[in-house]
């Protein structure tokens, strides 16, 4: 359900810093939502070199970025836990300042989502839509994590 694209300027992300951030994302977002953590998945893309900018001048800091796409229908206060997650996952795993850490999160109506094949269901549905679905996907999912 959730997409998380991180992107980052100017340094190298190890496969071992990767592991940790995809963990710790995909552990938040479950914690702070409730959702299954088969649903998270994060994606990682190096800016080259020269092709990021901000108020039209190169960025020469280490950044990272990154932008979470969501489920609607969560309140404010668990939102603002998420991104606060989200923001300390990134600082201690690549040892950035915050103020070189960027995070967006942005929702998206279940009903405009695919994922695993079958329309999403609405935050909170998640048992029934898990029930409806075929019984290999379910073994692959259960395979995925709780």
């Amino acid at each position: 359900m959730p997409t998380y694209t991180v992107k980052y300027s100017n340094f190298k992300l190890s496969r071992k810093q990767k592991k940790f951030i995809a963990d710790g994302i995909t552990k938040t977002h479950s914690k702070f939502t409730g959702a299954n953590t088969f649903f998270a998945q994060v994606i990682f893309q190096k800016n080259e070199k020269n092709s990021h900018f901000m108020g039209g001048k190169l960025v020469k800091n280490k950044e990272i970025f990154l932008n979470g796409q969501i489920r609607a229908g969560r309140t404010p206060a668990i939102k603002k836990k998420l991104i606060l997650g989200l923001k300390e996952v990134l600082t201690k795993n690549t040892k950035l300042k915050k103020d070189f850490v960027w995070v967006y999160l942005e929702d998206l109506l279940p009903q405009q989502m695919i994922e695993y094949g079958e329309i999403l269901p609405k935050s909170g549905g998640e048992k029934k839509w898990f029930k409806s679905l075929s019984i290999s996907l379910k073994k692959r999912l259960e395979r995925l994590g709780k």
